[in-house]
């Protein structure tokens, strides 16, 4: 049977498409595999983060409580004020110092904040269990962070944010991130990861911000599957 030009092309494109698709697949099996493997992940159900945050000449202590893909609670202290930050499901609410615009009591946390908080739900990101989740993902190509080949994926999640990971080729860890921060395009570099029960954790991550400046995330504690109070995540007064 002699196959027609378009035939051809037609061919050629199917397997360029599978051949693309394989690679996106390995590279994620890859770093999931890096990351502690598809069992340990799906395996946790709560995680507890004590983290520093320096900016500016400041240190601020954070404390993060995650129910995976259920409830998050983030409280730091800043000049000595309390900022909590809690989602649950689709809703949350926070609690602002005066500095930040807030009054220092409980408020209802708008729609688009939640939206783009709401990933902070997926401790492990979008590429563990994509399919899954309902995202799709592209190879953009192999680019060069620090000398470094990384890999250049494109997350479209299923509620339709786009997500920029950039994976280091020898490692299969993250070492970049580009996404939209609270409204505006911002990058996060992931660095020194060290194990807990298996699982590997970025302990450095840096943000530039063109209001703060540089900031850095310092991890000092994780505790993985510790019991969760869920009164934690209930708004106060309610």
């Amino acid at each position: 049977m002699k196959t027609t030009p378009f035939g051809a092309l037609a061919i050629a494109f199917f397997l360029s498409f599978c051949a693309s698709a394989q690679t996106v697949d390995e590279i994620i099996d890859k770093h999931v595999t890096a990351l502690g493997g598809l069992d340990k992940l799906n395996g946790v159900k709560s995680l507890y983060t004590e983290r520093t945050l320096s900016v500016q000449g400041m240190e601020i202590p954070n404390k993060t409580t995650v129910v995976v893909g259920k409830a998050i609670r983030s409280e730091s202290v800043i000049m000595e004020s309390p900022m909590v930050q809690v989602l649950t499901g689709a809703t949350g609410w926070m609690i602002r110092p005066s500095m930040m615009g807030g009054s220092g009591k409980p408020e209802d946390m708008p729609a688009d904040m939640v939206k783009q908080q709401i990933s902070q739900l997926d401790p492990f990101g979008p590429l563990v269990n994509y399919r899954e989740k309902g995202h799709k993902v592209d190879l953009v190509g192999q680019e060069k962070i620090d000398g470094k080949d990384v890999y250049h994926l494109r997350i479209t999640t299923k509620e339709g944010q786009v997500v920029d990971e950039f994976i280091d080729a020898g490692s299969n860890l993250i070492r970049k991130v580009r996404m939209t921060f609270n409204g505006q395009p911002g990058e996060m570099f992931f660095a020194d990861y060290r194990d807990v029960e298996g699982i590997k954790f970025a302990n450095k991550m840096e943000m530039a911000n063109d209001q703060a400046g540089t900031l850095i995330f310092t991890t000092n504690k994780v505790t993985i599957n510790a019991p969760v109070d869920d009164a934690i995540f209930q708004k106060p007064g309610q």
